[in-house]
């Protein structure tokens, strides 16, 4: 009979999932605001069973490819969400008499991935004046709502531009 090595062995460890583990506890002491042992018992716990329940799921395997990208792709959306809450701010703060035109958008996209489709919707979302309101996936499109829709040409450059182009990098 053969031994096999730890790293062919299957997912079946105690604790699968470290790090999630630890930020799921740090996240439940944060929120109980209380570092007693009850508050560390309980959380730990419920980061234990939460990380089963996650393993049940059976996420597929994403593999970040590209992290330099990942990076200029994360500095791009810092920049874009502190442009976006300053425009945000002077049109709610200096309304003007009716030319802001908000509207619905459908951009057709060329990605297929789910964690990259994940995180596109997490970028729009966190965007001030935008909001991902629907996924096509038989037409691979998004449906946006955008507060301030002067052009559409320009939003659907935006999005397939910068932040399309650099995910399919990343995640395909």
């Amino acid at each position: 009979m053969t031994q096999r090595s730890t790293s062919q062995r299957p997912m079946t460890r105690w604790l699968p999932y470290p790090l999630m583990t630890a930020a799921l506890l740090a996240m439940w002491l944060l929120l109980n605001e209380s570092v007693s042992p009850g508050s560390i018992l309980l959380g730990g716990a419920l980061s234990l069973g939460l990380v089963r329940i996650f393993m049940a799921l059976d996420p597929p395997q994403a593999r970040l490819r590209r992290p330099r990208v990942a990076l200029e792709l994360a500095w791009l959306v810092l920049t874009d969400i502190v442009r976006s809450n300053i425009a945000v701010g002077r049109i709610v703060l200096r309304p003007g008499p009716g030319s802001r035109v908000s509207g619905f958008l459908r951009i057709p996209l060329d990605m297929r991935a789910p964690y990259g489709l994940a995180t596109l919707a997490c970028i729009i979302t966190a965007t001030p004046g935008t909001v991902w309101v629907e996924y096509d996936s038989s037409k691979n499109t998004i449906l946006l709502h955008i507060l301030d829709l002067v052009d559409e040409q320009v939003w659907i450059e935006t999005i397939k531009e910068r932040y399309e182009r650099r995910l399919m990098e990343i995640f395909e």
